[in-house]
């Protein structure tokens, strides 16, 4: 009987010593969504608006600093490239003030066509390259701003949710060891994990590709992923309900 109760308060302390963890973990996960909704979203709406709104540099000016904010060409010799099938790939250049390699998400409309020796102009703004050009062809690299906040977003909603949900099974753990409830993997943490996984990515790419603002990404998630969990709540209460 002693032993028993040994084997039992050892796991209750196991169990205890992981919801610690759960929730130390969670803490660093909501101080991800925090940096993402006040530092990384707030940045990167911001570059995209300054980039958006950069003139081009004087034509007799000449460039004091390499991070200017104004657009600015330079001559570009092609070195290298390579083209990665449908995912893009890169382009060695060098020119005055430049050598370098340029990376591009798609291997069109210009990437794929360039050849050792050929003569570009590259688009140059607060120290990157942000465009490539050759004759009438132009084509953007992966360093130019984009208007995608709604990723970000969408990533720091995952964060959150995620940390609350570790809170809470974390505390769970603590407070009730033997006892968890259905604050446990199999019961629950499987389905809202995947549940949340899959609502950042299916929620987050389409609102980029449609525009969609990305105040509303956020309640999307959470939206989708509450309504996923009271779902399959209903199911298992009235497959219990059913096996009474």
């Amino acid at each position: 009987m002693t032993g028993l109760r040994e084997v039992t308060a050892f796991r209750a302390g196991v169990t205890r010593v992981l919801g610690l963890l759960m929730i130390v973990v969670s803490v660093a996960l909501a101080a991800g969504c925090v940096l993402a909704f006040t530092s990384w979203l707030p940045a990167n709406v911001s570059r995209y608006e300054d980039y958006r709104t950069a003139e081009r540099c004087p034509a007799n000016s000449t460039p004091d600093e390499w991070r200017e904010d104004c657009l600015r060409e330079i001559d570009l010799n092609i070195v290298d490239t390579v083209v990665r099938g449908g995912k893009g790939g890169e382009a060695t250049v060098d020119g005055e003030r430049f050598h370098g390699k340029l990376d591009f998400g798609d291997p069109g409309p210009l990437l794929d066509t360039l050849q050792e020796g050929d003569k570009a102009v590259g688009t140059v703004w607060r120290g990157d390259i942000v465009a490539l050009t050759k004759g009438r062809i132009r084509q953007k690299t992966s360093d130019e701003p984009r208007d995608e906040p709604q990723m970000i977003a969408a990533g720091g909603a995952g964060l959150g949710l995620l940390a609350v949900t570790g809170l809470v099974f974390g505390a769970a753990r603590l407070v009730a060891p033997r006892r968890p409830g259905p604050f446990t993997w199999s019961r629950s943490g499987k389905r809202l994990f995947f549940t949340n996984l899959a609502a950042t990515f299916g929620v987050g790419l389409p609102a980029v590709w449609l525009g969609v603002p990305w105040q509303l990404v956020t309640p999307a998630i959470v939206a989708v992923v509450l309504g996923v969990d009271f779902f399959f709540r209903g199911i298992r209460s009235s497959a219990e309900a059913g096996a009474q």
